[in-house]
């Protein structure tokens, strides 16, 4: 089982961390009678878990605003800003992400792009890109494979004189 759960560990920490505060919790309802504060330590487990999936999150919606800006903006700059945003995020995801966290991405995505089309909106209206922010489409454009694809990224007004790639 040690085996089992340093694999877990080293492959899927937020499951390892679920699993973890779990047991934790089972300790303490059997009356474990050990010097240690089950219920506390079982949540700050789980706080770790979590905060790695609000990383995730986070990172993926910051791909997304400037994802969108690439897409819909026709200017020149600051365009090696936002891709150097978008490889940045990618990194941090490719670090962190789990098939546990997958899931939750994927679950998360509708709404991660709400709030990133409304920062990419408000951003497009400040460079004067009124009608590019008009253009933001209301569903999500992208799939989770593009967005962690470190090649992927969609044509832009600039590169292709129209409108974004909606592969």
């Amino acid at each position: 089982m040690a085996r089992d759960l340093r694999h877990l560990y080293e492959t899927d920490f937020v499951a390892w961390a679920s699993e973890q505060a779990e047991a934790l919790r089972g300790l303490a309802r059997s009356r474990w009678n050990g010097p240690l504060d089950l219920e506390r330590l079982a949540e700050e487990v789980e706080d770790l878990g979590a905060a790695q999936r609000a990383a995730v999150l986070s990172q993926i919606e910051r791909l997304l605003h400037h994802l969108l800006k690439l897409a819909y903006s026709a200017l020149p700059q600051p365009r090696n800003g936002w891709l150097n945003n978008v490889d940045s995020a990618r990194g941090e995801i490719e670090r962190r992400m789990t098939a546990t966290l997958r899931l939750a991405a994927e679950e998360a995505l509708p709404r991660l792009y709400v709030r990133a089309r409304r920062a990419a909106r408000r951003d497009l209206i400040d460079y004067g890109e009124t009608e590019a922010a008009r253009e933001l489409p209301d569903e999500n454009p992208y799939t989770l494979e593009q967005l962690l694809d470190d090649e992927w990224y969609p044509v832009s007004r600039l590169d292709s004189g129209g409108g974004p790639d909606r592969r």
